[in-house]
């Protein structure tokens, strides 16, 4: 799926959800895109916004009761506002949660992205087998 597909779906989620939800998703996906203007958007896993730079950034998705916004790498991140608040028990991936009346963390959320883009800059390149 190319970028203009995926931007498609991810507005036709967001649109599908009338409530605070499709609200709190759009300004987060704003948020996550005022970034760094070489952030993509993905569709995966059948049915999830995904933002990419030099790999996974931020996986959006919708609930009943809530927005959650993932982030693969999250245990590896410096996080000083404690925004994440979700899925803290692993060694690998974190979440920032929200609820119907929660105010969304701009700032806090782009520092996050800041954080996981330097993370996943910072990874070594994968080494091409020669046989």
């Amino acid at each position: 799926m190319d970028g203009a597909e995926a931007r498609a779906q991810i507005d036709d989620l967001i649109e599908s959800h009338p409530d605070w939800r499709g609200a709190l998703l759009a300004r987060a996906r704003a948020a996550i895109l005022e970034v760094d203007p070489a952030i993509t958007e993905t569709w995966k896993w059948m049915g999830a916004p995904v933002w990419e730079l030099d790999g996974i950034l931020v996986v959006g998705n919708i609930f009943k009761a809530k927005v959650k916004l993932g982030f693969m790498y999250g245990a590896s991140l410096a996080d000083p506002t404690s925004l994440f608040n979700g899925e803290l028990g692993g060694n690998q991936r974190r979440s920032y949660e929200l609820y119907e009346g929660d105010e969304l963390d701009v700032a806090g959320l782009q520092d996050l992205v800041r954080e996981a883009i330097e993370r996943n800059r910072a990874k070594p390149a994968k080494a091409s087998r020669t046989t």
